[in-house]
């Protein structure tokens, strides 16, 4: 058993790594990709092959203090209004570049808050969305929701869209930890649109929750993952709150002395773990959780379960496309990111061209590292004979990854002619053990806690 002392001799409460949501990581693109080579890429998409789709709505009725994303502030409708015409168009360019038959795997709306849209904004969207690229047999379309943004109407006009799958943050349910972080959202109201999701027949439920956060306790970590489990959702994603205010300037509002120490946030993530895993949820990678009967779960069993920008997914698809400022896409032959900005990705869309920015094109050892890289934070092993399999790459090699990996971590992994494997005792250390395969050079960005 790997106690304390020995996790922080290995590093784990002083190492900032990244989170691993793609391979190479975002900070490691570059200006090679732009617009021209995004379109080829879009164009070399095979006929009749099922994709998925992104739509970034980056904006909010009120900011909150925790979160880094890109998202702006709006107290009215009028740029919002203007920001959907625009995705539609970019929407128009990539179905003139689509090759025939292409569908759609998984469709999600994020942002942002794409629920700040009104009822008729929604359905517009929807159906220029499915005009472009039809959903495909037993797809998903999930939105996030936020909870104090959200009625009748929007779910109704968002359930008659096709939405099968809905997407709440919870954060805390603590009132002091709320008012901290700036998101007042009582369990009430959040019961409410849980209610009111079920109640249109939207069957699947996932949600976020963030350990780590100002004033957190044990208690009070226990009392909100209770309250979050009586609203039965099918996922969960655990997430460790990255305290990055250099970066996200909202978040300078929040005090860092009241966060919890590593110590302590490896104690809260333990404390809400142990608590799903005695509801009879299935762990799924690092940080999630699913009931037994989802799809995640099921992937997970299959050795099917991946990991994108979203975080984990049963989605089999090898095109993501990301639509909207700052969206990211993946492709077999790499990344492609629009223009951070929404003025920028305006200005280009309005002339009639994509705004990407910059991306990376996969070279090198990087596909391989890649997959080495997921199937740890997936399945916590990587089997030899897959990647011997499917890359290129010689069995003496990967036993040299391996070994060198091994010995980073005292030894603490099991090297045997089936592949690597990190027992469960040290899977606290997967994200730094999947630093280990990682050729690119990490000082050059900032990266969140190991824990």
């Amino acid at each position: 058993m790997i106690v304390k002392p020995q996790l922080a001799q290995l590093g784990l409460f002083d190492a900032k790594v990244p989170r691993y949501t793609s391979y190479p990581t975002a900070p490691h693109f570059n200006n090679d990709v732009g617009e021209n080579r995004y379109g080829d890429w879009i164009s070399k998409i095979k006929p009749g092959s099922a994709i998925s789709l992104y739509i970034h709505v980056p904006f909010c009725r009120r900011l909150c203090w925790f979160c880094a994303c890109r998202t702006q502030g709006t107290q009215t409708d009028n740029p919002v209004i203007a920001y959907v015409d625009v995705v539609k168009a970019e929407l128009d360019l990539l179905a003139e570049r689509l090759p025939q038959g292409v569908t759609l795997s998984r469709l999600h709306w994020g942002g942002g808050t794409p629920t700040l849209l009104n009822p008729d904004l929604m359905r517009n969207l929807a159906a220029h969305i499915l005009d472009v690229v039809p959903l495909g047999a037993d797809a998903e379309f999930s939105v996030e929701i936020d909870p104090n943004e959200i009625d009748a109407d929007r779910l109704n006009a968002l359930a008659e869209a096709g939405m099968n799958r809905a997407s709440i943050g919870v954060q805390d349910f603590d009132d002091e930890i709320q008012k901290t972080i700036g998101r007042i959202q009582s369990y009430d109201t959040t019961r409410n649109a849980v209610d009111m999701i079920r109640a249109r027949g939207i069957s699947s439920l996932n949600a976020d929750i963030l350990y780590g956060l100002p004033h957190q306790t044990k208690t009070r970590m226990t009392e909100s993952v209770q309250k979050l489990l009586s609203l039965n959702p099918d996922r969960v994603a655990l997430y460790g709150y990255a305290h990055v205010p250099w970066m996200a300037k909202r978040q300078q509002l929040i005090p860092s002395d009241a966060l919890p120490t590593p110590e302590q946030r490896l104690d809260l993530f333990d404390t809400a773990r142990r608590l799903f895993m005695w509801d009879n949820y299935a762990e799924i990678g690092i940080d999630h959780f699913a009931t037994q009967d989802d799809g995640l779960t099921h992937a997970l069993k299959a050795g099917r379960l991946k990991r994108n920008f979203q975080g984990y997914t049963d989605d089999q698809a090898e095109v993501l496309i990301g639509v909207g400022a700052s969206s990211i896409s993946r492709f077999p032959q790499g990344y492609a990111q629009n223009a951070p900005a929404t003025s920028a990705h305006t200005k280009a869309i309005r002339e009639g061209r994509f705004s990407t920015s910059r991306g990376h094109m996969f070279k090198g050892q990087d596909v391989l590292r890649a997959r080495l890289i997921e199937a740890l934070m997936c399945d916590f092993q990587i089997n030899s004979a897959e990647i011997l399999r499917d890359h290129e790459v010689s069995a003496t090699e990967l036993n040299q990854m391996f070994q060198t990996a091994n010995a980073a971590f005292d030894n603490l992994l099991r090297v045997t002619d089936e592949g690597l494997f990190i027992p469960p005792e040290a899977r606290a250390l997967t994200r730094m053990i999947a630093r280990s395969f990682d050729a690119y050079d990490l000082s050059k960005a900032g990266h969140s806690s190991a824990i």
